[in-house]
């Protein structure tokens, strides 16, 4: 069955519709100038589809909440952590539930997070739930920017990864992306390439007429009709809609954002004495201006004003100043140790991101009271590594073990603990590590994800993959002359 979403009329008369089972399967990207009215398209298509298809709505402005009111939607406010927003998306998924999340309220570094967690969780989720799903980015350029946006180089970092995988990996998860962004130029080149329908509204820049005549099979002359454009006009062009650069006029909606554009209404009349007395006499009942405030204090701040503290309070050190510092080294190893091992038990933890990985490390380390410095972040990384691998404490001769060590500290160090899991398979000649067990030390669900670090230290010389007659797989590790035994690259993992 074919269904067909109205977006509005053809300016050369008939109706213009998305094919929406293609538009699910290659995916759209719509740009305009400010006031060109990509967010009235943006409305327009999420009510034609909402009675066939699941929708999630990334909302920087909360400008479309209004959805929740006519066609039930349900809000989601990015209020809690990083981790709560993964899980709601994967429930998201589960249930086929339609969300808006609402980033309004929030600086564009807290937006990035939000949106970058909320889509891993909803590219995340297991395969018996890849139903499919229409994902409205609007803004994108803020959550794929084509160079150093406003946010900080972690959160740009993840905010990127999560959108190329939305247009570039979530076709197979049921996942189909709508991108909008005002300006071709800001949004990342390997984002927008991977969009195959295109609504390309009114636009002033060279360079921007410039991609979207590329973008739309038209020669450089014709660019210049984009800047007659009207509100509410574009030009399509995909499989889902049109075979050839079509103009179409969006048709109406039924709900209305929050914020609308400015209109002109007259001032109120009152003499100049008035005026003076509402601007510099407080109102009654209106609230005090608050007191000027001092310079604020950052939570590290006061957690490192109570460290010393409680080093000031802490007994006179031992007579020996080398006997006890190696005392307080081996003391705070033991507490790292201790608290990695507490995050690794809980059952989430191994598909969490790292950088909420390390701020919870952090956190538990001021409350155990951790002495000295604590961990930085490649440090973290390192131990993080070896622990979801399971190889932090490996039984083994210690010289013999030194020698895999060596080999994987030429590999990043996200990929040493999975290097080091097959060593220790290797060394004690037990059966290869399935595709699960590796994505778990790797940090992921995706057994696919698996199979390419695996072809990734192939082809780079550190492992050999073999199969045996019965089909089973067997790595080698020409490096070090050992070889794990066959086992099942498909067999779950050992609890």
């Amino acid at each position: 069955m074919t269904v067909s979403v109205d977006i509005g009329e053809r300016t050369n008369g008939g109706r213009a519709a998305f094919d929406l089972e293609e538009l699910l399967a290659t995916r759209l990207l719509v740009q305009g100038n400010s006031g060109s009215g990509k967010s009235h398209l943006l409305r327009r298509l999420l009510e034609q589809s909402a009675s066939w298809v699941q929708q999630a709505v990334i909302d920087p402005e909360g400008d479309f909440v209004t959805l929740a009111d006519k066609f039930g939607h349900v809000v989601v406010d990015a209020v809690g952590s990083e981790r709560d927003l993964m899980l709601i998306a994967e429930r998201v998924r589960r249930h086929r539930v339609s969300v808006v999340l609402n980033l309004e309220g929030l600086e564009v570094d807290g937006q990035v997070k939000a949106a970058a967690a909320f889509l891993n969780g909803l590219f995340e989720v297991e395969r018996d739930h890849w139903y499919p799903m229409l994902v409205v980015v609007d803004e994108a350029q803020l959550f794929a920017p084509a160079a150093s946006g406003e946010a900080d180089g972690e959160a740009r970092r993840a905010s990127l990864s999560a959108m190329t995988n939305l247009m570039c990996r979530g076709r197979k998860r049921g996942l189909a992306g709508v991108i909008a962004t005002q300006r071709l130029a800001k949004l990342a080149k390997n984002v927008a390439a991977e969009a195959s329908n295109f609504l390309m509204g009114r636009t002033f820049l060279d360079i921007d007429m410039a991609r979207a005549a590329d973008l739309l099979g038209m020669e450089r002359r014709q660019a210049e009709m984009f800047r007659d454009l009207k509100r509410g006009e574009f030009v399509a062009l995909g499989p889902s809609i049109c075979r050839r650069p079509l103009p179409v006029r969006i048709g109406t909606v039924v709900t209305t954002g929050r914020g609308g554009g400015p209109k002109l209404t007259p001032l109120p009349e009152q003499p100049t004495e008035d005026a003076r007395e509402l601007i510099f006499r407080a109102a009654p009942g209106e609230p005090m201006a608050p007191r000027a405030l001092g310079p604020q204090v950052s939570t590290a701040d006061i957690l490192a004003e109570l460290a010393q503290s409680r080093q000031a309070l802490a007994p006179p050190p031992e007579d020996n100043p080398a006997q006890a510092d190696l005392l307080g080294m081996v003391a705070r190893d033991d507490s790292i140790e201790e608290i990695l091992g507490e995050m690794m038990a809980e059952p989430e933890a191994t598909y969490q991101p790292v950088s909420m990985l390390y701020q919870d490390f952090l956190v538990r380390c001021r409350i155990k009271r951790v002495p000295g410095d604590s961990l930085d972040l490649p440090g973290f990384r390192k131990r993080l590594a070896l622990r979801r691998a399971g190889v932090a404490n490996t039984e083994v001769d210690e010289d013999v073990w030194k020698q895999a060590t060596l080999v994987a500290a030429a590999l990043p160090e996200d990929m040493r603990g999975v290097f080091l899991l097959v060593a220790k398979a290797a060394l004690a000649k037990a059966p290869c590590p399935s595709d699960e067990e590796i994505a778990r030390a790797y940090g992921t669900r995706s057994p696919s994800r698996a199979r390419r670090l695996l072809a990734y230290m192939e082809e780079r010389g550190f492992l050999i993959c073999a199969s045996d007659l019965r089909g089973q797989r067997m790595i080698q590790l020409p490096d070090l002359g050992w070889q794990t035994a066959p086992g099942g690259p498909d067999a779950l993992a050992a609890e």
